[in-house]
């Protein structure tokens, strides 16, 4: 039998204060110290469960099972990815790696800032562009602590840097998403987010650095910024206004490191930040909390095997992400299983969506196309390349599991969260208080894409959540419905920075899980402040730079 969401069960203000309980359990209780990320999790799945089922109506046992499709969507793919970067990077820590990629990274340029910006900014786009699902995250956040950074900064620095590429990301899904549940022409859709973010990718690399090393710090090293900022924008506005959105971040990121790395082969920072930067980098290597001794049969690794692991990574995970290789491997596994008792049976309806709409549940068992299995297999060559055994192999995967499987929970919890929150209906109360905001809407727009991700986790998930609901009420309000569809996407992109799954990815990447709370706190700021100039950029575009716009 289906059941109907309802947008106002407390017919006023108090449902949309009732309905964000779970966001503000959650968030309010990762920020407080001592309080344990997974505990934070079921806390808030628990807010979620009690106001679905006690105010909203929705029958216990669709919330029961919404929140196991979340949790089964928790462990594939996001937590199988973060399993199988961890073992990752445990194989190549352990054999000294991490010591030649720093000789490596210090041949290009020895500032730690710009070893931050090519590593989190440039490289990081690369893994959003080609995989998405909190990979990047992952992966440049273990790579910054084997190259020397304390894990505050490796973990709140990588999801900084992980916003501007993020609308374009796993071959440009969220887009994809978008005009699925909008109608809207994809090339609109692409094009519009493209003339958005491009302005992003300029600012996030002197944003980044500014939260790394001050203001004046970023100053100093202001024309590789630009360089970095600059190759990756132009490349971004060419392929998503004129090709779409499925390579542009692959594209932008090719070019931004090869544009930065020429660049940073013939200039140099002033003597004065020179030193201190060198001064950073002596006290950084001799703390033996945050990098190995260079001394020792482990950092005898030649340049040669040590990026092997990392050129490995980049054509798998590339090739793992193309339609065709992805086509082939779904056709070999499993594809879907839907949830019996909530497939289709509950109802979206109006102002919503146009006309009630059933909302499917099935879960996509893609675990050979996961991009987590194309990091297994990465891990396996690299382990037969550093020459582990396969008995090696096998206690360190063990131990891998053991020292994950408490981020493994609270990735699980916060997914079983966002699924009871979509299928309740709870965020869609939350989005119409947004919708209610008249002429100043276009900048609730972007909030609205802010809110959405914070609370699923993905800006795929929240364009299908919101997407529709922004078309209607750009509609209703004589608005752009392109530009508020693409708004939510773009301000979607830096809620990223504040969702606990990913502080959560962020955490256990780098050695910090029970910290989340640290992380948090040091995010947010920048988070809400970049959301809130997309929210002011997308007002201009409406009612100013109204030549921005694709009707």
């Amino acid at each position: 039998m289906s059941w109907q969401q309802s947008y106002d069960p407390l017919h006023g203000p108090l449902s949309p204060i009732v309905a964000a309980l779970p966001l503000v359990i959650l968030l309010g209780l990762l920020a407080l110290r001592r309080v344990p990320a997974y505990t934070a999790a079921l806390a808030g799945l628990g807010a979620a469960l009690a106001v679905a089922i006690g105010v909203v109506g929705m029958p216990a046992s669709m919330a029961g099972r919404a929140a196991l499709l979340g949790v089964a969507y928790g462990l594939l793919p996001i937590g199988w990815i973060v399993l199988n970067v961890i073992f990752l990077y445990r194989l190549t820590d352990e054999r000294g790696v991490f010591i030649a990629l720093r000789r490596a990274i210090t041949g290009i340029t020895s500032d730690r800032r710009l070893q931050l910006l090519l590593i989190a900014f440039c490289f990081g786009a690369f893994f959003e562009g080609a995989a998405g699902f909190g990979t990047p995250v992952a992966v440049t956040g273990a790579m910054l602590i084997g190259l020397g950074f304390p894990p505050l900064e490796a973990s709140a620095l990588s999801l900084i840097a992980n916003t501007a590429p993020v609308a374009f990301g796993a071959l440009g899904t969220p887009i994809i998403a978008l005009q699925g549940v909008t109608g809207l022409d994809l090339g609109s859709l692409s094009a519009m987010v493209g003339r958005q973010l491009p302005i992003f990718s300029l600012i996030v690399p002197f944003w980044l650095i500014a939260a790394y090393a001050g203001v004046r710090g970023m100053l100093e090293v202001w024309p590789a910024l630009l360089v970095a900022g600059v190759s990756f924008a132009v490349p971004q506005f060419l392929v998503s206004n004129f090709h779409g959105p499925w390579l542009v971040d692959i594209v932008a990121s090719g070019c931004s490191m090869i544009c930065l790395a020429a660049f940073l082969r013939w200039w140099r920072i002033g003597e004065r930040a020179e030193k201190q930067q060198e001064q950073i980098l002596r006290v950084a290597h001799d703390d033996a909390r945050f990098v190995r001794d260079d001394r020792g049969s482990q950092a005898g690794t030649s340049m040669r095997i040590a990026v092997v692991p990392w050129l490995i990574l980049i054509v798998v995970v590339f090739a793992w992400g193309t339609p065709q290789v992805k086509g082939f491997l779904n056709h070999l596994s499993a594809p879907s299983v839907p949830m019996p008792g909530l497939d289709k049976l509950v109802l979206r309806v109006s102002p919503v969506v146009a006309k009630p709409t059933p909302e499917p549940a099935v879960f996509l068992f893609n675990w050979l196309s996961a991009t987590g299995t194309a990091i297994l297999v990465v891990a396996l060559i690299s382990g037969a390349v550093l020459r582990y055994s396969i008995g090696e192999l096998l206690r360190h995967y063990l131990k891998t599991i053991a020292v994950v499987w408490r981020s493994l929970l609270t990735i699980a919890a916060m997914l079983a969260l966002g699924y009871t929150t979509r299928y309740s209906g709870e965020d869609a109360i939350l989005g119409l208080a947004f919708a209610h905001t008249g002429v100043v809407y276009p900048f609730f727009a972007a909030m609205l894409g802010w809110l959405g991700v914070a609370l699923t986790g993905s800006d795929t998930s929240s364009n299908v959540l919101f997407g529709s609901l922004q078309k209607i009420t750009a509609n209703s309000l004589g608005l752009n419905p392109v530009l508020m569809a693409a708004a939510n996407s773009s301000g979607g992109v830096m809620g990223k920075m504040i969702d606990a799954q990913s502080i959560c990815v962020a955490s256990t990447a780098t050695g910090w899980v029970g910290h989340e709370w640290r992380i948090l706190r040091f995010v947010f700021f920048h988070s809400l402040a970049l959301a809130s100039l997309v929210g002011v950029l997308v007002m201009l575009q409406q009612y100013v730079f109204s030549g921005m716009l694709i009707r």
